[in-house]
């Protein structure tokens, strides 16, 4: 079983992988992308190829793990996290362990091989936000988990090992370091000035026009101020709210267009550049926060993260946001 070890000064959880160990040799080459649609373990005919399905939208009247369906959640062949056991939250001398409990799944977003996110019917990219947030609200039943991540890792240098268009969610025992701190700093904003950080980001974004990439009745699409990574881009809802799962049809529909558009506006402007994609939310166990928002962020991956970076935790990016979101915006979608 993984292990989740706490490091002791900066607080942070590591997920030791157990179930994936690899010798010294095994890192010199990625894992190739299987092209073949006959290998594919998502391709539709290879369903018992990948572990049971836990959710699938399917044609009425046909079975699990079998053909009919357009959209198939399954967990992950090699999970970071097993589902079975319980935490057992241990000591061993100063450190802080626990088990790796956890749910780690996979969105196989579509049937066909070859088609990306972007390149898929609004509809069917609306039943991937749909998929998302089914699975979050089932899993969030489960006592022992506190925090769901949704990623999207599109192409090898962002870390896809198949080339069929998938995302992935991973359920936590604990609150991801990265989220508390954007919350801790969004929370800090909010009792100094009683206002949501993230409604004055959108205030002051729509209000200045050069960051805005795209907007919707429910959306804005924009190259934050102090982007990390050249072309980042964040999608956020207009009305507060920092639960994710409590989106309503109306919200996923233009969201999927937001999504959609701007994938479809990277590929062009990037030359389909790998990316990643994650959604930020709010913790399972919190109410709705007066002070925070759940959000995407879109990072393609043009840059690699080196020495500077990892001594300091600053990150250079060459491609002002101001610049990125002139690009995206004159795109368009």
């Amino acid at each position: 079983m993984p292990d989740l070890r706490k490091d002791p000064i900066l607080g942070r959880w590591i997920i030791i992988a157990t179930e994936r160990a690899k010798r010294p040799s095994d890192f010199g080459t990625e894992p190739q992308e299987k092209s073949d649609e006959k290998l594919c373990p998502f391709c539709v005919g290879n369903e018992k190829k990948t572990p049971p399905e836990v959710m699938a939208y399917r044609e009425p009247g046909t079975k699990p793990d079998t053909k009919g369906w357009w959209l198939r959640v399954v967990p992950n062949k090699f999970p970071a996290l097993e589902v079975e056991g319980d935490l057992s939250r241990t000591g061993e001398g100063m450190y802080d362990k626990m088990n790796g409990i956890g749910a780690h799944e996979v969105i196989i977003e579509n049937t066909d091989h070859n088609k990306t996110l972007p390149e898929l019917e609004r509809k069917n990219v609306e039943d991937v936000i749909w998929a998302y947030r089914d699975r979050t609200v089932d899993l969030k039943r489960d006592a022992r988990f506190e925090y769901i991540l949704i990623f999207k890792n599109q192409g090898k240098a962002a870390g896809a090992s198949l080339t069929h268009s998938h995302s992935q969610l991973i359920a936590l025992p604990i609150v991801p370091k990265r989220v508390k701190e954007e919350m801790v700093g969004a929370q800090n904003y909010y009792e100094n000035k009683e206002r949501c950080v993230f409604c004055d980001i959108i205030r002051q974004e729509t209000k200045s026009v050069t960051r805005i990439i795209t907007e919707n009745e429910d959306f804005v699409v924009f190259a934050p101020y102090a982007s990390r990574f050249p072309f980042e881009t964040w999608i956020i809802p207009k009305k507060h709210d920092s639960a994710f799962e409590d989106i309503q049809k109306h919200e996923v529909i233009h969201l999927a267009c937001c999504l959609k558009g701007i994938l479809t506006r990277m590929n062009k402007v990037l030359n389909y550049a790998p990316y990643n994609y994650i959604l930020h939310n709010s913790p399972l166990t919190t109410s709705h926060l007066p002070y925070y928002h759940w959000h995407i962020e879109v990072m393609p991956v043009l840059t690699r993260v080196a020495g500077f970076e990892w001594g300091t935790g600053f990150y250079i990016n060459p491609t002002p946001p101001e610049e990125a979101a002139k690009f995206l915006r004159e795109a368009g979608a």
